[in-house]
């Protein structure tokens, strides 16, 4: 038993200096809060949040310059009240086209009964 741990501790002992670089590489490279991996998580994460500033910026880009459009032309507001607010000059007629689904329980083709129109 003792002839093992002397051939254990004489192994420690001639590679010390690699086992303290080998368990210091892997506490740096693996464990630790600021390892390598985690950097390369946060920088992964620092491209995305970059892309995401840079589609928010072109989306305030855009709102802006629609703003500034409004604030011009009154001609703009009268086509937004159009195609938002289904807004209408009096000689003028609107078609919404919907693609919404219709509920299983109602049919809309059945024709009204005379009882119900009377109603």
């Amino acid at each position: 038993m003792s002839s093992k741990l002397g051939f254990v501790w004489n192994i420690l002992a001639r590679y010390k200096y690699l086992i303290t670089v080998v368990v210091g590489v892997a506490v740096v490279g693996f464990i630790d809060d600021n390892s390598f991996l985690r950097r390369i998580q946060y920088d992964l994460q620092i491209s995305q949040l970059k892309d995401e500033i840079k589609k928010y910026n072109a989306q305030n880009e855009q709102a802006t310059n629609a703003l500034r459009e409004l604030r011009r032309t009154p001609k703009a507001i009268e086509r937004i009240a159009r195609e938002r607010y289904f807004m209408k000059a009096d000689d003028e007629d609107i078609y919404v086209l919907s693609t919404d689904v219709q509920p299983a329980g109602e049919d809309q083709n059945q024709p009204i009964e005379s009882n119900e129109a009377i109603k």
